[in-house]
């Protein structure tokens, strides 16, 4: 249930506190860090184990400093309070200002977001991030991409690296849809946490999915594509000028299963 937020939103807490002026001089002036986003609906949390160890791992290699998960749990939920919200839309950012040892955590709490419903169109794009697996803020190529992909009356910015190798969506991961299983961009990307949980699914439901290297050029072999990421799954109707094979009624079958998979994964308590 999510009630009248106590707080304008979006809501800004630094190390358990509302944001201070100077504590947003971190983030404008010392940009470099990282972060992940997360959907809360009843102080629940699917994949929060795998968001944990996210923020944890980005923290040893960028400051080389550890970042607790029973710390961050508890930012987390000290800012949802003071927002007044059980249903949110939360990232946990790390920050190491330059001569600080310990890292600066800022909460980020909006209103809960889902995926639009209805097939997306993605506009293909010759970029491919750095150090892909570190989920962090500021990214610009990908912000710039995702414009011109939206100015083109496209949905979403498609990531390919040389060759028109598939990477994965500006603010997404792919899958694709060959007929029997689901196929992953075999390529540098980040791991969302909704594609781990989607992976973990799958295998367990005796329907594992597959890495393979996808190509622009191949497209035409697989009958439909779908995009995810926190706010959930969704069909890919065309890339660029390529239309799948397969119909509405069959991705949205596809997708329909992907969702009852996902929905499968724990929700655990924050």
């Amino acid at each position: 249930m999510t009630i009248t937020p106590s707080a304008p939103l979006p809501y800004v807490e630094m190390d358990g506190h509302p944001a201070t002026e100077d504590d947003l001089r971190v983030p404008a002036l010392f940009g470099f860090g990282h972060f992940t986003a997360l959907q809360v609906r009843d102080r629940r949390v699917r994949g929060l184990g795998l968001h944990l160890e996210r923020l944890e791992g980005a923290n040893r290699e960028l400051f080389q400093l550890p970042l607790d998960g029973g710390r961050v749990r508890e930012l987390i939920r000290g800012a949802l309070d003071r927002a007044g919200l059980r249903d949110a839309s939360v990232r946990v950012h790390g920050f190491l200002p330059p001569e600080e040892s310990r890292t600066r955590v800022m909460v980020t709490v909006r209103e809960p977001a889902s995926m639009a419903p209805g097939g997306r169109s993605l506009m293909s794009v010759p970029y491919a991030r750095a150090v892909p697996h570190i989920k962090r803020p500021g990214e610009f190529g990908q912000t710039y991409y995702g414009v011109l992909a939206a100015r083109a009356g496209f949905d979403e910015a498609l990531l390919t690296a040389p060759g028109g190798v598939v990477t994965e969506g500006a603010i997404t991961n792919i899958g694709f849809w060959d007929g029997s299983s689901v196929v992953w961009p075999d390529a540098p990307a980040l791991i969302g946490i909704t594609m781990a949980l989607l992976e973990r699914g799958l295998a367990a439901a005796g329907e594992p999915s597959v890495r393979r290297a996808v190509t622009l050029d191949g497209l035409g072999a697989y009958r439909g594509a779908f995009i995810c990421n926190s706010q959930g799954i969704a069909p890919v109707r065309r890339i660029d000028a390529v239309e799948f094979a397969g119909g509405d009624e069959e991705m949205a079958g596809v997708v329909g299963r992907l969702e009852a998979v996902y929905g499968s994964a724990s929700a655990d308590l924050l």
